[in-house]
């Protein structure tokens, strides 16, 4: 797969982009009354009837006799004019556009893209999620750019902007998990105007995770929080707690990693399990969070009690799990345990083309000369096939 330049999209006005997008905006649409809604545009804009007729090409007499219903259009030509001046798919004021046609099939099979994506990626094939997904954000983006805008169109592209932005937070190596954080922080962006608070949980959720990931740690605590703080329901809290006990232990944060850590395992008994809530995903973030800040001895000792995987165990779990073991053991001297699953986590890094946890390997063989060679022509492979 070759993986191109993932910039993040560029930044609109959160005025102009809702303009057209919200609740109130969806009713006068869908009158399909032109002189509705041009009354419509010239309130949210602030803008006069000559100020209109202006940008229209018509004047302040003609744009009062349109909006009193006292004169209509009905030409394609000018129909679409007035749709491209007011940022308007054509077919909201009735002039039927194959490309708007198009676009409309695609937002009907956009939610499936986004939900198959993200079984992929859960599955251990994030690189099969970008390619789902990048095309739809693509071309979704290339439409809010035209401000070419509706209320599903915003909210496919905020769910389609966090799934790639989690996705490439597999495959991009650690010097560019940032363009990951980028893409879910642009999620976030859209996410917060949209009536559907646990979607905005999600997204801060998986913001939150990669900006710990591409070592933000003050960012990354303050999106988790947030997550924590507006979660509507128990899986979502802790879902949200996991991840931001996770990010407390990279931040060297002790007394909040032990907080959260322990409000973690309370939520065991009572929350939902899911890929980033179980007790095999918190023994993982446990150990990992007291190697980080200088508690090997007690990393080592929990190592004996590590829960078996269950059916929301996804392969990238037990393949971080192998290589956050490894390291304790290797911390702790038992150099040939410690080989054995950091061998484990290097086959299932390859495997899976993740080149983010090839590296984890690499930091944590340092002692080990062949593991540390096999590692690096793995991570030399999974590169070479992300350029071609």
């Amino acid at each position: 797969m070759a993986v191109p330049d993932y910039a993040a999209p560029s930044v609109t006005s959160a005025a102009a982009l809702w303009r057209w997008a919200t609740p109130q905006a969806e009713r006068v649409l869908e009158s399909h009354r032109l002189g509705e809604i041009l009354r419509y545009h010239r309130a949210v804009n602030g803008i006069s009837q000559t100020t209109l007729g202006a940008a229209l090409g018509y004047d302040k007499t003609y744009i009062s006799l349109l909006e009193n219903g006292r004169r209509t259009i009905l030409d394609l030509p000018s129909l679409r004019h007035i749709a491209r001046t007011l940022g308007l798919p054509a077919h909201a004021l009735g002039a039927t556009d194959p490309v708007d046609a198009d676009f409309a099939a695609m937002l009907q099979f956009g939610d499936s893209t986004v939900r198959l994506a993200e079984i992929a990626r859960q599955s251990g094939n994030a690189t099969a999620a970008v390619n789902e997904l990048w095309p739809l954000v693509a071309r979704l983006e290339a439409r809010t750019a035209d401000n070419h805008l509706s209320r599903a169109a915003l909210a496919l592209l905020a769910r389609a902007r966090v799934g790639l932005g989690v996705a490439l937070g597999h495959v991009l190596p650690e010097e560019r998990l940032v363009t990951a954080a980028r893409w879910t922080g642009a999620g976030v962006s859209l996410a917060r105007h949209l009536d559907d608070r646990a979607f905005h949980a999600f997204a801060l959720r998986m913001h939150g995770n990669e900006l710990r990931k591409a070592g933000l740690h003050e960012p990354a605590l303050d999106r988790l929080r947030r997550a924590r703080s507006i979660a509507s329901t128990l899986g979502d809290k802790a879902a949200a707690v996991a991840l931001l006990a996770r990010a407390a232990g990279a931040a060297n944060r002790p007394a909040l990693f032990d907080e959260t850590i322990e409000e973690g395992r309370r939520l065991l008994d009572q929350a939902p399990h899911g890929a980033l809530f179980n007790a095999f995903a918190l023994h993982e973030i446990q150990l990992r969070g007291l190697v980080a800040t200088g508690r090997t001895g007690q990393a080592a000792g929990l190592i004996k009690n590590a829960p078996e995987p269950t059916q929301h165990t996804t392969p990238q779990w037990r393949i971080i799990e192998h290589i956050t073991a490894g390291r304790v053991m290797l911390l702790r001297g038992d150099s040939g345990a410690a080989e054995e699953r950091l061998r484990a986590g290097l086959e299932g890094a390859q495997a899976h083309r993740l080149p983010h946890q090839l590296q984890r390997v690499l930091r944590a063989s340092t002692l080990l000369p062949d593991l540390r060679h096999r590692a690096v022509l793995a991570l030399r492979d999974v590169e070479a096939e992300a350029a071609t």
